[in-house]
């Protein structure tokens, strides 16, 4: 069927409509101001995060299906959909919460916080809403259950727009309200600048005008359409320059060979990128099978079909490789997900270029692939697939049969990662696990920082990675007792101390005047110099760090050429308290470099 038999004209807005998205619209803004108060002062239903993170997420999705299915859909529609989802909310963020209880959590702020869903959830609930109230529109706009591919790809590209441009419409509301905030301030008026800085204001706004944008760009569907074919003109266009790149990187494999990929230790995630991009592209160029398109376009749509293959198959040969190598993490069962869909994409694509026409049957492919991604959302974010229990047991599973050993188990990775099968798991091993097993669980569990999870089984050795100058001196022997993993400051520390095979230049001295010696460490950049001072009863920290260390320097560091000077510009105190002052006009800490004289001409 033609597109334009999709393709609305503009509609007089049905009396009461505006009204109503309006007030859905403040509504939810008025219970997340509540909602948010809550969580801020840590009062019900913030302390109890089973119901919290529930009602979070459905106060703020469900209002957004209703207002735009309000005028699409029936009443009953409407209410059932909205329910369904509304359904779906609530059990996938109760499993959110439930999957958390017990496992690692950082270090709490200062001020507690309220229970929040993970970003993952939060991606997999609006990418999955998004696809199914596609389209759940798309049907009613049909009365079928499965609609026909204009109606989906009409349906989805018009919510795609108004969503961002809501979104755009929120953020310039909030540039005006600044604006005017500025003006009123220049005849000392502040009322504005203090409201848009109150949750009680600010929320309600937000949702208010998110609300009036879903419905101006929901009558005026024309406008929506012609921003929609611009995108799709000028997407398409991307396509052979895509095709091309990768098509040359697939013709280099056979004189490169693959090692240089799997190196990388990212293949997998980069090409899987490739692919949701050919994907994208492809499908800006089709639409929906009944445009004219320029011929280049057409013949590159062609050949990324069937480039699709090869680069998912490399995909999968690197996340084969991984898995083999390490098993199974959270973040290859999601990548295995995902390439489970690609590989959907990658057949059917290839199907559809091998036939006469243009590219005929690419339509179904992707009507199948829409629902085969709810079906995977749903099965990962639910105990089914849950990836924190898949590669829970698949990482017990190497530990039983050997492939790797207790001093090489990542124990860390269940403490951070395993979420509640994680620490369940560690449980288990430390009531049944050997001394040395349960040695490094309970070294971990001291960790705060997951930065460290790999850091245990592959302690640095500080004799070989510090270089102590000048030659002979000893480093203080409560620094070399100190285990510096267990400080759990996480990449604040220098590689040298945290890292085999990390070196950094040592020289004890005391820069501070505190009759105790500190070590200084300068390794390769400002990042890895840094100052480590003594505390009362031999504990040690990171007291400062050095903002360059010149190559030009590095030869006199090693003689003990440097000594504490006072700064050479003065800094204030306030109240009592120093305040230091950062000179526009301070010296270059490095010297410039050396540059040749031009030959002196000729007398």
């Amino acid at each position: 069927m033609h597109a334009a038999a999709f393709e609305t004209p503009d509609l007089a807005p049905r009396p009461g409509l505006a009204a109503t998205r309006i007030a859905i619209g403040l509504v939810q803004g008025v219970v997340l101001y509540f909602l948010y108060r809550a969580g801020m002062e840590l009062h019900w239903p913030a302390t109890v995060p089973r119901l919290f993170v529930p009602l979070l997420l459905l106060c703020v999705l469900a209002p957004v299906i209703a207002i735009s299915g309000l005028g699409q859909l029936t009443r009953s529609q409407l209410l059932l959909w909205t329910a369904a989802a509304a359904a779906i909310i609530v059990l996938l963020a109760f499993h959110d919460v439930w999957r958390m209880e017990g496992a690692w959590r950082p270090p709490a702020p200062p001020k507690p916080r309220a229970p929040e869903p993970s970003s993952q959830l939060n991606l997999a609930l609006v990418g999955g809403l998004f696809i199914a109230h596609a389209m759940v529109l798309a049907g009613a706009l049909e009365r079928r259950r499965i609609a026909s591919y204009g109606a989906y790809f009409e349906t989805a590209w018009k919510l795609g727009v108004q969503l961002a441009f809501s979104g755009l419409f929120v953020g310039v509301t909030w540039l005006v309200l600044h604006l005017g905030a500025q003006l009123f301030l220049l005849i000392k008026l502040d009322f504005l600048s203090k409201a848009i800085r109150e949750s009680w204001f600010s929320i309600p706004v937000t949702t208010f005008a998110f609300a009036t944008a879903l419905h101006l760009t929901d009558v005026r569907p024309g406008i929506v359409r012609g921003i929609r074919n611009l995108l799709l003109v000028l997407l398409s266009w991307i396509l052979p320059v895509l095709t091309l790149l990768v098509a040359g990187f697939l013709a280099s494999l056979p004189f490169t060979g693959l090692e240089p990929l799997w190196a990388t230790r990212s293949a997998a995630a980069s090409l899987l990128g490739a692919a949701a991009a050919f994907v994208v592209l492809i499908n800006a160029a089709w639409q929906n099978g009944a445009v004219q398109v320029a011929r280049p376009i057409t013949l590159a749509a062609r050949v990324a079909s069937l480039l699709l293959v090869p680069v998912t198959l490399l995909a999968i040969y690197a996340l084969a490789l991984r898995v083999q190598d390490h098993g199974w993490t959270e973040d290859r069962v999601v990548a295995a997900a995902c390439l489970l869909v690609a590989a959907c994409y990658a057949g059917g694509y290839a199907a559809a270029a091998l036939r006469k026409g243009w590219l005929p049957t690419l339509a179904g492919v992707n009507i199948a692939a829409a629902f085969m991604v709810l079906a995977v959302l749903l099965a990962l974010y639910t105990p089914l697939l849950d990836p924190a229990r898949l590669s829970t047991e698949d990482q017990l599973a190497r530990l039983a049969s050997g492939r790797v050993s207790a001093a090489r188990f990542d124990v860390g990775y269940l403490h951070f990662d395993g979420a509640r099968y994680g620490a369940e798991a560690l449980a288990r091993l430390d009531a049944q696990g050997g001394a040395a097993l349960r040695e490094r669980i309970a070294a971990v569990r001291k960790l705060q920082n997951r930065y460290y999870q790999g850091l245990l089984a592959d302690a640095p050795d500080l004799a070989t990675n510090l270089r102590v100058w000048p030659a002979g001196t000893r480093l203080p022997d409560s620094f070399r007792a100190i285990n510096w993993v267990d400080l759990a400051v996480g990449p604040n520390l220098p590689d040298c101390l945290r890292l085999r095979g990390r070196t950094c230049d040592a020289l004890v001295r005391d820069v501070i005047g505190d009759a105790r010696p500190e070590v200084l460490l300068f390794g390769d950049d400002a990042w890895n110099s840094v100052i480590a001072s003594e505390e009362e009863g031999g504990r040690w920290r990171i007291a400062g760090r050095i903002r360059a260390v010149c190559p030009a320097y590095r030869q006199a560091l090693r003689e003990g050429k440097l000594s504490a000077v006072q700064p050479l510009r003065p800094e204030l105190e306030v109240a009592g308290r120093r305040i230091r002052v950062d000179w526009t006009a301070e010296d270059a800490p490095c010297p410039p470099e050396a540059t040749p004289q031009p030959d002196a001409p000729p007398k």
